[in-house]
């Protein structure tokens, strides 16, 4: 079963949503791999990855928007501060969300739906370099 590896980097512009899939499917692509899986990893405690529609940025505005409410900055009983207020509550959304995301290969291509998209989800407000890991096992 071929295996094909590949890391990438994404820049942020802070907060935010930020479509990672054409990035992905390139590297599915590259691979050769037919029919199979590929796994999205990211590689750090404050961002995450979700799958969510692309064709109407509002979805993704009040998802956005919904999470902020559940997890306020400032919350006085946080305790983990020391890097700013945006901190401990970038790390609660990365619990509440995910760190990887897996969508099957079909003829060479991700069987995303048709409104799907793969989202680097930044959690913090100023902009990071956030480092992906990209398996496509076929």
């Amino acid at each position: 079963m071929p295996v094909d590896q590949a890391t990438f980097t994404v820049r942020t512009r802070g907060a935010g949503l930020h479509e990672i899939t054409s990035e992905v499917a390139r590297v599915v692509a590259r691979s050769g791999v037919a029919r199979g899986l590929v796994t999205i990893f990211c590689q750090h405690t404050s961002c995450s990855l979700v799958i969510m529609e692309n064709a109407d940025p509002s979805a993704r505005r009040d998802l956005e928007a919904w999470l902020d409410r559940l997890v306020p900055e400032r919350d006085p009983h946080f305790t983990h501060t020391q890097e700013g207020a945006d901190d401990m509550p970038s790390h609660i959304k990365m619990a509440l969300t995910r760190t990887s995301e897996t969508v099957p290969i079909d003829e060479g291509r991700m069987m995303l739906g048709t409104w799907q998209g793969v989202f680097l989800w930044e959690h913090r407000r100023a902009p990071h370099p956030r480092h992906l890991v990209v398996t496509v096992i076929g």
